[in-house]
Formats: structure tokens, C-alpha cells, sequence
């Protein structure tokens, strides 16, 4: 029995999903699902791809179910990508068909498979017996360069980061809870994190389409939410609403994740509300969830917590010369000195920080608490590869290369510092753009900065600065130079150039290769 027919025995007449149209009980979306899961099997076979091209909304959530039951992939794909961007995913998956809202049809091409509406109108058959081991999703990660790849999730390793956040004690969501889905279902956070959560808890989704800050502030308070599940401007933005305080009485936890939330916005938030934002970070091929404050000190700044319980991480030594200083013997490769203590603090989630902490503070004392590794992880919530052949996966032992870099502190909380794609190479020096992009975010007119590297004919690379200024008449860059000169060493200078925005994705994250581009 999958999790939403378990929903439905077991909470027939509850709440399962409610928009501003409709609240749907579990009987009821149970009873969807299955009707399109019998429509789907006719019109796709057993493991051929679903496109599914739809936003926040009940259909979405009968649909993605209803793949899944017929022993299907599902891909969603973002209703707002452009003609290029949804004929590429659908031809890349070998889409049978596709599942669209009608704003999206007249972006699909005469090649695309055939395109059927949310209610999957035709005749129904019988369903297929299903594995844990099977498929479950596509999802197309934007990447940092060239195409978006589509990571390849099954459903036990979807079902595994469910099971790895219920391990947390107190649990950060829990049967009786009231969800706020804002975050894109297309998205791995807000899939699984989000409508996957409230499907394994059978608690209570509100779903929103479209974020705008006084608007679901006011859902929030109608319908008695408890827990919100958003990203860092979401949490921004909120604090910045007369009504927070008042919205956020009744919710028991807010969770952040997808992008680094500045400690001043985390500060901001709690003065206003009371409360202390959750911090988790993961990636779509991670189903996503691979740290959280949750399992550390809640509320220290800049901290991204510690690894689930059913999650093994070690920090592993980036090339160059380390964090921005000379190399020390034995710094140039293996897993930094931390990570000893990792293996034991942290493998599969079965040893206690407390039995381990005096050999934690003696591996992060010999490591001076701040060089960075590359975050390396092993769990059973891992993805199996990129499409369509698995490229790129764990290696035999199960180990994954994150591609993110991080250290820990001197209580074994991790910090994330950067992308190892993004790091810049100055004379041989490691250079993290989100380093500068903090010193430039926090002048106080500066709106947002992004850095990147660009090639040097002195020093290889050198980082440069594309500055968003938050006041008219805007700093020059020669003022941005100086102040920056104060707070960074001179080879992490940037140069600085003023632009009017910067492009973002759908989250929130920067596009740094479209502007570097």
C-alpha cells in the first residue's frame, strides 16, 4: 500500500490538501489518484517517463501520485521555463506523454509527446505491482553549466529521507501539522520536503501557487499553519510584514533551506516573531535533505547543523592551497583532519556527538577549526545517477562528492562556504566568492553582489564583482574597492562592476552563468 491509500485508511474524512478553491480529505485525493493512475497506464508503459507541467495545485499532487501508483517517472518540469527548456527535458526523458495546464501548452512543440490535461480523460486499466528499487522521479537540476541533468530517484530513496528526518527527536513535522506548500512542487524541496512530508505524516497541506509575502501571511493565519517550509527571501520578505508577529503565533516551526540564509535575516525574523528558523541543506540528488540545525544548536548563525541520523559525511580536501592561506603539511589532498572525526561522529548516524566530542575537538584543534573540504556523503536517500545511464553516481562504496565545500567549527556544526565549481584559483590561492559576496552584501548600500572568477594574465583567475546597489545615487566602485580592502586580504579583492539586477531561478538562487556568460 503506498503512503497516500495508507492516508486514507488510516485518516479517511482528514484534511489532506487545501487551496483557496478547495479542501480535499485523504478518501478523496486517494480516490483521484487512483483514477489516474488506471488512465495513466494506458497512455504510458510500465517505467516510461511522465512530463508533468503543472504548479502548485491539487492537480499537480493527483497527478505526480497518480505516475507513481501506475508504476511510471514522473518529471515535473517548471511551467515557467521557456519553448528551449521544456523541449529539451521532454525529448531528453523520452517523455511518453505529458501532463500540462493549458497557460503551458502553447509552449510545447508539434514534437513534443502527446499532451493530455490535468484530469487525464480516456479509459482506465489495471495497475502494476511496484518496487522500492523502481524509478520513482526525474528531476533536472539547473547545474552550473551546460544543460540541466535529470537526477534519478527511486522511491526508497525518497521514502529513506522521510524515515532519516523522523529519527529527529523532536520531530520537525508530525500528523496533526498544518503545512505550507509554497516552495515549487517541481522542485526537490518543495516535492519531497514539502508534499512528500505531508504525505508521510498524512497531516495537512495548504498549497500556494504564487509566494507574495502579505498574501500568504494571511493564509498562514486562516488556516491555522504550523509548520512553513520556505527559502531565505520567503523569510526576508515576512519580516518585513507588520502582521508576522501575528501570522507566526501559531507556527511551531519554520524550516529554510535551498540557499544560504544571512544570519541578519535569521535575527530579523526571531526579533519579529519569536521564533528560530530551522536550517537544512541538501541537494535534488540527495531527495534532499542531508543536514539540519535541528540535529545541533537551532539558532547559530551561519551554521547549516549536522548530518541526519541514516547519514555518513566527511569533509574531503579541496585542491589549491586550502582556505586562502600557505599550505600546511598534509593539506594537499585526502580528507582534511575533521573528517577523521566525522567517520566516527557521523557514520550512518549510529554513534552519539557527546560519547565522541573529545576526539571531535582534538581533530578540529589540529585543523585550526576552519579549513574547508569538499562535503562527501553516503546514504540511502542518495540518487542513482544522472539519466539515463547512471552516470556519475555514488562509487561502489556509496560515497558521493557534493561539489559543496564546507568546514566545521569547534562544536562540530558545519558552515557552508562554497561551490568547488565556483572557487577561484589566484595564483594558486583558494578564493570562495560567497566570502566576498558577504563582506559586499553587508555594506549598506549594496542590495546583492554576485562573484565570479574571470581569467588574469598575472594571477590565472581573479574574482569580479557584479554589485546591485540598494540606494540612488549608487557607491562607486572604487568606494566598494576600499571597502572592501578593509575586510579582505589583497589577492580576494575583486574587481567591481555595477548592474541593475541579477538573474535568479525560480528559488532564488543567483544564475551566475548566465551573467558570466
Amino acid at each position: 500500500m503506498d503512503e497516500i491509500a495508507a492516508a486514507a485508511t488510516s485518516r479517511p474524512d482528514h484534511p489532506a490538501l487545501i487551496t483557496p478553491d478547495t479542501t480535499l480529505t485523504w478518501a478523496e485525493l486517494d480516490a483521484r489518484v487512483e483514477a489516474a493512475a488506471r488512465r495513466l497506464v494506458m497512455l504510458a508503459r510500465p517505467g516510461e517517463r511522465v512530463a508533468i507541467v503543472l504548479g502548485n495545485s491539487i492537480d499537480f499532487a493527483v497527478t505526480y501520485y497518480g505516475v507513481l501508483r501506475a508504476g511510471r517517472v514522473a518529471v515535473p518540469l517548471n511551467p515557467g521555463y521557456t519553448c528551449d527548456e521544456l523541449d529539451y527535458a521532454i525529448a531528453d526523458c523520452q517523455a511518453a506523454v505529458v501532463v500540462a495546464e493549458q497557460a503551458a501548452r502553447p509552449k510545447l512543440r508539434s514534437s513534443t509527446p502527446p499532451c493530455v490535461p490535468p484530469d487525464l480523460p480516456g479509459p482506465s486499466g489495471d495497475l502494476p505491482q511496484v518496487s522500492a528499487d523502481d524509478l520513482a522521479v526525474l528531476l533536472y537540476t539547473s547545474g552550473t553549466s551546460g544543460r540541466p541533468k535529470g537526477a534519478m530517484l527511486t522511491r526508497a530513496a525518497l521514502a529513506a529521507n522521510h524515515d532519516q528526518l523522523d529519527a529527529i527527536d523532536p520531530p520537525v513535522v508530525g500528523p496533526d501539522d498544518v503545512v505550507l506548500l509554497a516552495m515549487p512542487l517541481f522542485h526537490a524541496y518543495g516535492l519531497n520536503t514539502g508534499l512528500g512530508t505531508v504525505v508521510h505524516h498524512a497531516a495537512t497541506g495548504v498549497l500556494i501557487d504564487r509566494f507574495e509575502p502579505a498574501a500568504s501571511l494571511s493564509v498562514i493565519a486562516e488556516r491555522g499553519v504550523t509548520v512553513t517550509i520556505g527559502v531565505p527571501g520567503m523569510y526576508s520578505e515576512w519580516s518585513r510584514q507588520p502582521s508576522v508577529g501575528t501570522a507566526f503565533a501559531g507556527v511551531r516551526t519554520a524550516v529554510c533551506g535551498a540557499a544560504p540564509l544571512a544570519p541578519t535575516d535569521a535575527a530579523h525574523f526571531a526579533a519579529t516573531t519569536g521564533k528560530t528558523i530551522l536550517i537544512g541543506y541538501g541537494l535534488t540528488e540527495t531527495a534532499p535533505v542531508l543536514t539540519t540545525t535541528a540535529v545541533s544548536e537551532r539558532g547559530k548563525p551561519g551554521s547549516i547543523g549536522r548530518p541526519l541520523p541514516g547519514v555518513s559525511l566527511r569533509l574531503r580536501a579541496v585542491g589549491g592551497f586550502g582556505a586562502g592561506a600557505p599550505p600546511r603539511a598534509g593539506a594537499t589532498g585526502g580528507d582534511v583532519p575533521w573528517s577523521v572525526a566525522a567517520d566516527v561522529l557521523w557514520e550512518d548516524g549510529t554513534a552519539s556527538p557527546e560519547e565522541d566530542l573529545a576526539e571531535l575537538d582534538l581533530a578540529v584543534a589540529d585543523s585550526d577549526g576552519t579549513d574547508p573540504g569538499e562535503i562527501v556523503v553516503r546514504g540511502a536517500n542518495l540518487f542513482s545517477g544522472y539519466w539515463p545511464d547512471g552516470r556519475d553516481g555514488p562509487d561502489a562504496e556509496g560515497w558521493w562528492a557534493t561539489g559543496d565545500v564546507a568546514y566545521a567549527d569547534g562544536d562540530g556544526d558545519l558552515h557552508l562556504v562554497d561551490r568547488i565549481g565556483e572557487l577561484i584559483l589566484v595564483n594558486g590561492f583558494n578564493v570562495y566568492p560567497a566570502e566576498i559576496e558577504r563582506v559586499l552584501d553587508a555594506h549598506p548600500a549594496v542590495a546583492e553582489s554576485a562573484v565570479v572568477a574571470v581569467p588574469d594574465d598575472e594571477s590565472g583567475q581573479k574574482p569580479h564583482a557584479y554589485v546591485v546597489a540598494a540606494l540612488d545615487p549608487a557607491p562607486t566602485p572604487a568606494e566598494l574597492q576600499v571597502y572592501c580592502a578593509g575586510q579582505l586580504a589583497r589577492f580576494k579583492l575583486p574587481s567591481i562592476e555595477l548592474v541593475r539586477e541579477l538573474p535568479h531561478s525560480i528559488i532564488g538562487k543567483v544564475r551566475k552563468r548566465e551573467i558570466a556568460s
